[in-house]
């Protein structure tokens, strides 16, 4: 113990300055000019291995690969988070290629027969898979394209809703990966600094200040029942009407047959809810005797339950796959092990994203920030909305709120601590900036799964989104102003009161034209 504090003591020895801020701005302007996350990450990285090695180019890539790399994948966590996405891709993969969600929707239609039945359904749907962020456009998403097709509701929309409760909702939970994961990055840093606080304590006090994500959630009902698009999702809902209803989800719709009598005709609604109630119940089966969901559980324990979930879910569903003659069992597993490579790129991005913020915090970023603030009398008051701006340039530029956290909760904590600032301010600043940035970016993990879950193009989703996560995005902004003055949590009440005015406002405006034309 004694030698763990003398290296956090030794740690800033060395005294970086200026260029301690060159391997974030590498990664955040190489994101923007490329688009790829990944080259942008990894550019970063090689430029805080470079400057920790005295600019020696064969020691920076020797002290990446050793350092880092192979540091990140052989910890625990890091290597759970990894397997748990590759089973989730699977599973998704089973769920979008089974036929399922078609018969699904067509089962239901006669009860969620209106648009802001769907919506609402959908918005509900993507606050009961709160235990995976990556689950949620690709398994909420599939099951609802037919339907939203069916009563003409946009694609985008789609896209908005399960964008808004994937990470906004996952993010809350402090007992599930996402929680896991920051209070992880908390408690490294409290450890750092000596401080005797507790992660999970701080991560529940911080949930108030999570202001982005809980606007994000509840805009979703106000824009459904008030029938109150605006921008380009106005223009996206006024397309979709003029859509053709897609021919598989006619009446009259038949699907081929195959000569041993295989079709995606033969998919039945219990192929979408018996693997979905599997994960629940197995999650649950092995961790309600922990004391889940009232109590924090360990964060591998958590990661083996949910893990277990998923395969047991997608041995379920091949299993009816088969049982119902929808696919043969030669492409089934295919479907399966296509949709584990394809979450390679994910897992080379969190492994990045965590090197990064390693080497961030190595090179002493937060103290030089910090340093400067102080000499050039920044308002204390104002800094919880510095760092929420930070955050949403950060994440914007990587697509990346994991890596944003990895970069930012260095920066955050420190800064709260030399300033006197209560964490959880700062945290929540943290988060809803890297949610806030994750929304707006192109090249955002889970705007591109929205968009894929949706089925809508990339692009189009990015469009319509963005004037919504704006709204919010201010409000947020002006709220993280009053709370680094007040430092009460109840300004969460104000950014919802505000955005139920502008709503109201949006409204009047909206019924004074309808009466003037």
């Amino acid at each position: 113990m004694a030698n763990e504090k003398e290296k956090r003591k030794g740690r800033y020895a060395v005294d970086y300055g200026i260029l301690s801020l060159l391997p974030p701005i590498v990664a955040v302007v190489l994101a923007i000019k490329s688009k790829n996350v990944i080259f942008s990450l990894f550019c970063g990285g090689f430029t805080g291995a470079l400057i920790l090695c005295m600019w020696n180019p064969f020691a920076a890539v020797k002290s990446m690969i050793g350092d880092y790399f192979f540091i990140q994948l052989t910890d625990s966590y890091n290597a759970g988070v990894i397997v748990l996405v590759i089973f989730i891709g699977g599973f998704i993969k089973l769920m979008e290629k089974s036929g399922g969600a078609q018969a699904f929707a067509k089962g239901v239609h006669k009860v969620i027969n209106t648009k802001l039945k769907a919506q609402l359904c959908a918005w509900l749907g993507g606050i009961l898979i709160f235990f995976s962020d990556l689950g949620t456009p690709l398994l909420v998403g599939p099951v609802f394209r037919p339907l939203f097709d069916k009563l003409k509701v946009s694609r985008e929309k789609l896209a908005w809703i399960l964008d808004s409760t994937s990470s906004p909702v996952a993010i809350l939970v402090p007992f599930i990966g996402w929680g896991v994961y920051i209070m992880g990055l908390i408690q490294s840093e409290f450890a750092n600094l000596g401080v005797a606080e507790s992660d999970y304590t701080t991560f529940v006090q911080a949930i108030p200040f999570q202001i982005y994500s809980i606007l994000a959630i509840i805009m979703i009902p106000l824009v459904a029942v008030t029938k109150k698009d605006f921008s380009q999702m106005r223009k996206a809902e006024l397309q979709a009407q003029k859509n053709p209803v897609p021919e598989e989800m006619e009446d009259h719709y038949v699907p081929e047959v195959d000569e041993k009598g295989y079709s995606l005709g033969n998919a039945k609604p219990i192929m979408v809810l018996l693997p979905i109630i599997t994960v629940f119940v197995v999650l649950f089966v092995n961790l309600v005797p922990l004391g889940f969901p009232f109590k924090k559980v360990d964060g591998n324990t958590f990661r083996v339950a949910l893990t277990m979930g998923y395969f047991l879910a997608s041995l379920v569903l091949m299993a009816m796959i088969l049982l119902f003659k929808v696919k043969n069992a030669h492409d089934t597993f295919k479907i399966y092990v296509d949709g584990m490579k394809g979450m390679t790129d994910v897992a080379i991005t969190l492994v990045l994203a965590w090197s990064l913020g390693t080497m961030i915090s190595n090179l002493g970023t937060a103290e030089f920030i910090i340093n400067f603030l102080k000499k050039a009398n920044f308002a204390t008051g104002l800094i919880p909305a510095f760092i929420f701006l930070f955050g949403t340039f950060v994440s914007f530029s990587t697509g990346s709120s994991w890596g944003t956290f990895a970069i930012m909760m260095p920066l955050a904590i420190p800064m709260a601590n030399a300033f006197g600032i209560p964490y959880a301010i700062c945290v929540g600043a943290v988060l809803s900036g890297g949610l806030f940035g994750d929304h707006c970016s192109p090249i955002s993990d889970t705007t591109i799964l929205s968009s894929t879950g949706a089925g809508c193009d990339l692009v189009d989703h990015v469009k319509t989104q963005l004037p919504y996560a704006c709204v919010n995005g201010v409000i947020a902004f002006v709220s993280f102003i009053l709370a680094g003055f007040t430092r009460s949590p109840l300004c969460v009440v104000f950014a919802v009161v505000v955005l139920l005015l502008c709503m109201f406002a949006w409204n009047k405006a909206e019924n004074g034209k309808a009466a003037n034309e």
